[in-house]
Order: C-alpha cells, then sequence, then structure tokens
C-alpha cells in the first residue's frame, strides 16, 4: 500500500480519525482564513459596497457548488467502500464513471446557470446599486464550474483511499495563491470585483492540476483505462444515487440558505455586511463539525466494505466528544473576542457599529447551539457512508422547510432576529430523523462499540 493511503478498518481509530482529520483541519483552516483575507481584501482594495455585492450572490453560488462538492463526495463513498473491501478492479471502474458523471453534470449546470443568470439574480432580490457588481462576481463562478466540480473530485477522491495529507498540501498552496492572486487582478489588472472571482478559479484549476499528477505518480488504483468507461448503468445508477442522495442533502441546505437571502438582500447595507461577515466567521467556528464529519465519512465507508460494524460505532462516540470539547470553546470565544473580531474583519471604525453588533448578536444566539450542530453534521456523514439516503434528506428537508417559513412568517414581523432565530430552530428538528435512523439502522443495531470492529 502507498503509504499516503491510509487504511481505516484496522488499527486503533482514535489515532486513525485524529492522524485523517488533522490535515484537512489544517487545510480547511487555511481556506476559511483565505476567505477572511479575501473579504477583507475586497473591502480594503475595492470602493463602496464591494463586500454587499458578494454577499448578495454568497448563497447562489453556494447551491450550485454545494450540489457538485455534494455530488463528488458522494462518488467517493462507493470508492471508499470497495477501498475498504479491497477491491482495486471496481475502484478504477468507480472512478472512470465518476468523471464521466461529473463532466456531463458540471456542463448542464453551467449552461443552465448562465442561461437564467438575470431571472436568478432578480429572484434573489439583488438590489439595483449592487447588481452589476455581483453580477461580474456570479459569472466568473458560474462559467468555471466545471473546474470546481473536478477539482473537488480529486481532493474526495484522495480522500476516499485514506489520504488527507495531500489534499491539505494544494489547498494550503491554492489558498496562498489565491490571496496573491486577488491583489493582482484587483490592484494591477484593475478588474475590479471580477478579478476576486477570478483568482478563486485560477487557484482551484493549479490545485486540480496538483491533484492529477499527484495521482498520475503514486496512485495506480486511481489511474482509469478506456475499457473502465464501458457502459454499466448499473454502476452509474449506484454512483449518481449516493451522489445525488448527498448533493440533495447540502443542496437543500443551500435552498433554505437561498430562500433566506431573498429576505436578507431586502435589508439595508449594514445587516447584508454584518451578515456576510459573521457567516464567514461561523464557517470557521463550525468548521471542526464539517472536517468530523468528512473524516467519519471515509472511516465508516471503509469500514462498512470491510463489515467492521462495531468499529463505526466506536468511532463515532469518539468523535461526539472531539467535537463537544470545540463548541465550549467558541462559546467562550463568542463571549469575551467576538466584537473585535468583527471589527476586523467588517473594516468598521468601532466596536460600536451597527454592522459590529448585529453580527455579535447573531453569533452570541447562534453559537449556543453548536452542540446539536454537531450531532447533524457528524452524523448525516456517517449514515450517508453506510448508505442511508433517505434520513440525510430528510433532515436536510426540515431544515429547508424552517427555513421557508421564516421567509414567510417570522422575518416580516421581527426583522432581523427571524433570520438568527432560523438556523438554531432548524437544527433541534433536523437532528431527531438522524438519531433515529442511527439507532434503528440494521447494520449498527444490536453492535457493541469495538475497536476491532
Amino acid at each position: 500500500m502507498n503509504k499516503g493511503m491510509k487504511d481505516m478498518t484496522q488499527g486503533n481509530p482514535l489515532n486513525l480519525i485524529i492522524s485523517f482529520a488533522i490535515p484537512l483541519l489544517v487545510g480547511n483552516s487555511v481556506q476559511l482564513c483565505y476567505n477572511l483575507a479575501d473579504t477583507w481584501i475586497v473591502g480594503a482594495t475595492l470602493p463602496g459596497d464591494s463586500i454587499a455585492m458578494i454577499g448578495a450572490t454568497s448563497a447562489l453560488s453556494a447551491l450550485m457548488i454545494s450540489f457538485l462538492f455534494g455530488l463528488t463526495n458522494g462518488f467517493s463513498l462507493i470508492v471508499a467502500n470497495d477501498f475498504g473491501a479491497n477491491n482495486t478492479k471496481a475502484i478504477k471502474r468507480d472512478v472512470a464513471h465518476a468523471i464521466k458523471l461529473t463532466l456531463i453534470t458540471a456542463a448542464i449546470m453551467t449552461i443552465i446557470c448562465m442561461t437564467f443568470l438575470d431571472p436568478l439574480l432578480k429572484f434573489f432580490n439583488v438590489k439595483e446599486n449592487l447588481y452589476s457588481g455581483a453580477k461580474s462576481y456570479i459569472s466568473v463562478i458560474f462559467l468555471f464550474l466545471i473546474i470546481t466540480a473536478f477539482n473537488n473530485l480529486a481532493t474526495s477522491l484522495l480522500r476516499a483511499i485514506g489520504d488527507s495529507k495531500t489534499p491539505m498540501i494544494f489547498l494550503i498552496i491554492s489558498a496562498v495563491l489565491n490571496i496573491g492572486l486577488d491583489f493582482f487582478f484587483i490592484l494591477v489588472l484593475k478588474r475590479g470585483i471580477a478579478g476576486a472571482a477570478e483568482a478563486t478559479i485560477l487557484s482551484q484549476l493549479v490545485s486540480l492540476i496538483l491533484c492529477f499528477i499527484h495521482i498520475l505518480t503514486n496512485y495506480p488504483l486511481l489511474i482509469v483505462d478506456k475499457y473502465d468507461f464501458s457502459p454499466d448503468a448499473q454502476l452509474d445508477i449506484k454512483l449518481y444515487g449516493t451522489g445525488l442522495s448527498m448533493a440533495l442533502m447540502l443542496s437543500m441546505v443551500a435552498i433554505g440558505t437561498a430562500a433566506l437571502s431573498t429576505t436578507i438582500n431586502k435589508f439595508d447595507e449594514d445587516i447584508l455586511t454584518a451578515h456576510t461577515v459573521t457567516r464567514k466567521l461561523s464557517d470557521f467556528m463550525m468548521m471542526p463539525f464539517a472536517i468530523l464529519g468528512a473524516t467519519m465519512a471515509t472511516y465508516c465507508g471503509q469500514n462498512l466494505g470491510a463489515k467492521k460494524y462495531g468499529r463505526i460505532k466506536y468511532g463515532l462516540r469518539l468523535v461526539y466528544k472531539i467535537a463537544w470539547v470545540w463548541c465550549i470553546l467558541m462559546i467562550i470565544m463568542c463571549y469575551t473576542i467576538l466584537p473585535y473580531l468583527i471589527k476586523i474583519l467588517a473594516s468598521v471604525d468601532s466596536i460600536d457599529s451597527p454592522v459590529v453588533k448585529t453580527a455579535v448578536k447573531y453569533q452570541q444566539f447562534d453559537c449556543l447551539f453548536f452542540f446539536v450542530v454537531t450531532l447533524v453534521t457528524i452524523t448525516r456523514n456517517a449514515l450517508q457512508a453506510i448508505g442511508d439516503k433517505f434520513s440525510p434528506l430528510i433532515s436536510s428537508f426540515l431544515e429547508l422547510l424552517v427555513k421557508v417559513v421564516v421567509v414567510i412568517l417570522l422575518t416580516p414581523k421581527y426583522g432581523y432576529w427571524g433570520i438568527i432565530v432560523s438556523e438554531p430552530i432548524a437544527w433541534c428538528l433536523m437532528v431527531i430523523p438522524l438519531m433515529v435512523s442511527l439507532k434503528t439502522r440494521k447494520e449498527l443495531k444490536g453492535v457493541k462499540p469495538s475497536i476491532e470492529g
């Protein structure tokens, strides 16, 4: 076995989970720090409401990118299953058909997004004074969705075979490059807000090229031949069934956010800026939950293939405890230094500004429910990995439903407070079907947690 790969069906689960998660944590930390830096760079180098322009389209771009991210990660779960079962021939077929399905899906999405771009922006209530800049930014993102899709596929395939270090390294390179390109496109080439999007796409292309070279050099089991692409409807259905399940799950989350965005975009620029900044900070605070969820997707996927169900249960209990420690730390941060962080990120003069006060109000309330988020994120990924396509979708649908209700009922009556309470309400509802499924899942029912499985 190549030293970069990690067989998570043998050895101490805690050591395996931590060693797999740390590179993901480092890489995503760098990425999120870049996202925060990107917000600061745009605000510091471009005049007017540039941050608000990006914020006005953030929900729309997140919807499309989340779908592709979920699709490619769903494909990788099938690869992880076959890797755990030590079936090299099946892995090559999985990869070939995943490439084909990713190409077709990304191409169709690009055509749809570009054809209906103006109606989409109008549906999201993008204000007239923000419209031109928002459109120039999102157009670049949509034109190059195929790069985003294949970059996601490459990194998810590497993680499926246990290699989380390589995607981390390439993500760091991409993020650092992205910051430099931001300044180059905005300040040197004078590309304006579109330059920020172009910098992001170009850095993703570099990451994709590096992943491709690394796979060709180090992982022959991921290198496919033309006969691996031969028609196989059953495999396509299996891949797309799992991929679409995860894509729809994440898309419903994004659609719910997009529904809120149609209302958020109606607020004044101070609230829109505050929401944009605090959401980026919130992404950082909840990042470990996503990291542990991604780790459990690979861990559970491989152990499902090896039929080691006791290890799955043992690993889940470990990651819940790790995540709850982080929850406590984030609550402490929110009630101490948060206003000063918001002040820096929003590029405002005082912690008494309306932007800071609005952002702090949002974050201090929502962080109290992070304990529920851990159960949602980790359990949802684990269930997807062991073949449950239904309960994660039900859970995500509940989140969508809550956010639509917020738009219709709460926000008109309570203003921005309706937005603030929406996610905690959703989290508390969506955790229910996930925990019920975890308790009743046939692979885990009656199985005792065990290191040996």
